[in-house]
């Protein structure tokens, strides 16, 4: 028999905001459940709910999302399926943007890690699209995942906000999940972005393309309606390589 996958958890984060965090989050999410066939959930923690608006099959805002870290509400209870065959979601909503400030208040420095512990015999991937910015929330976030996937715009503004988050691992000390930086919206026409290539060639890259805005007028993922585009065999192949290197951990 088979052994089942441990559950792994995967972090899209960006200490920037505008970096198709969102876009990344829904495509890798795809990828696991589609792709790979894992038992996969998406925990939309960013009070903008741009992942839940896409994939929700509850039209309904709950303003509960919080209400999972303090305990007021079971975190199973909030768990929807999503539009996505295979994909289940824990939803964003308004209550969200007080988050930081319940954490400060809990003094729990591990509360998110153990309730997607408490997760594991359901799921096998765990997707977070994380809110941008070093904060209480990200600190949860950081201590939680087994990998963290930073959306880079191949720009000298970008790079250094990944950077900056290099860095703030290497500060705060011990072991921290790897850091897996992806350049994103990339444009071959730049030499602005080519130039970014070629000083990180072994960086994945996700290009600019219109079909990825059409994700918001399908609500869907790339891989739901252009599976065979490049954005969608790009993150298709980044997805392979989040697998390769869970595998080696």
């Amino acid at each position: 028999m088979a052994k089942e996958p441990a559950l792994a958890t995967i972090a899209v984060y960006s200490l920037k905001g505008g970096v198709g965090k969102t876009t990344f989050a829904i495509n890798l999410a795809w990828a696991s459940a589609t792709i790979s066939r894992r038992r996969t959930l998406l925990w939309d923690l960013d009070p903008q709910a741009a992942s839940s608006w896409l994939i929700s099959t509850d039209r309904q805002s709950r303003d509960a999302a919080q209400a999972i870290f303090s305990k007021d509400v079971e975190v199973r209870k909030l768990i929807q399926p999503s539009t996505v065959p295979g994909l289940d979601l824990i939803a964003a909503d308004t209550s969200l943007r007080s988050l930081d400030h319940l954490f400060r208040e809990m003094d729990k420095k591990k509360r998110l890690a153990k309730l997607i512990d408490s997760l594991g015999r359901d799921y096998d991937r765990i997707i977070l699209d994380c809110p941008p910015g070093l904060t209480e929330t990200s600190e949860q976030v950081l201590r939680a995942a087994d990998m963290i996937v930073i959306p880079v715009i191949p720009s000298p503004l970008s790079q250094r906000a990944m950077g900056e988050v290099a860095r703030y691992l290497v500060q705060r000390g011990g072991s921290h999940a790897p850091i897996l930086p992806v350049y994103s919206m990339v444009d071959r026409r730049r030499a602005l972005h080519r130039k970014a290539l070629e000083e990180q060639p072994g960086w994945a890259a996700i290009p600019m393309a219109s079909l990825v805005e059409q994700m918001t007028v399908q609500r869907k993922p790339l891989g739901s309606f252009a599976a065979s585009s490049p954005p969608a065999q790009a993150f298709a192949t980044l997805w392979t390589t989040v697998e390769r290197q869970l595998s080696k951990a």
